[in-house]
């Protein structure tokens, strides 16, 4: 499978939830667009890998039990297994983050490792917030769930991709410039 059909089955399931809901269909017809991701656990590492199996779980026993319930935790466990692996990389000689670094910097220097650890603990917070805020959502009706974790986080996601970069690109262009010793 393409790595792209993963992120896109992701976001098309609470997409899926609005077509279900404006056209009468039972939302645990959604389970099968997780199904899929029960091949997806192989050339992604640690528990990130764990994600796609777990999701088409869910989505095999929404289908199984012909009930939705299930599928309204699928942002939750997106969230709590990236929050495991921002927060278990931690333990590790580099975190998350820094190992994406040095994708582009392999040389990266003490200052871009420092920045690298906040940026993975703001992750972690992040992770936290939104998957309480998916949590939450569960309990309440399909049109604020679907709100929230179908348009919402991925906003809230993108302000966070977003004003990192704005922050990283401040930080590398401090960290570029000559020090005065006045």
């Amino acid at each position: 499978m393409p790595m792209f059909v993963v992120p896109l089955l992701g976001i098309a399931l609470p997409l899926f939830f609005w077509v279900c809901y404006w056209q009468g269909w039972p939302f645990w017809l959604g389970g099968f667009l997780l199904l899929p991701l029960a091949w997806r656990r192989h050339g992604i590492a640690g528990l990130l890998g764990w994600l796609g199996p777990c999701a088409a779980l869910l989505g095999a026993m929404a289908l199984l039990l012909r009930s939705s319930a299930l599928l309204l935790y699928y942002p939750m466990l997106v969230n709590m297994i990236f929050l495991l692996a921002f927060a278990m990389s931690f333990l590790q000689s580099q975190t998350l983050v820094e190992r994406l670094a040095r994708r582009v910097d392999p040389e990266l220097p003490p200052h871009g490792v420092r920045y690298t650890r906040k940026v993975t603990l703001a992750w972690c917070l992040f992770f936290v917030v939104n998957g309480s805020i998916a949590w939450w959502t569960t309990t309440q009706s399909m049109t604020v769930w679907t709100l929230y974790n179908g348009l919402i986080a991925y906003l809230a996601m993108g302000a966070m991709f977003g004003g990192e970069w704005l922050i990283r690109q401040r930080v590398m262009h401090r960290a570029s410039l000559p020090v005065s010793h006045e």
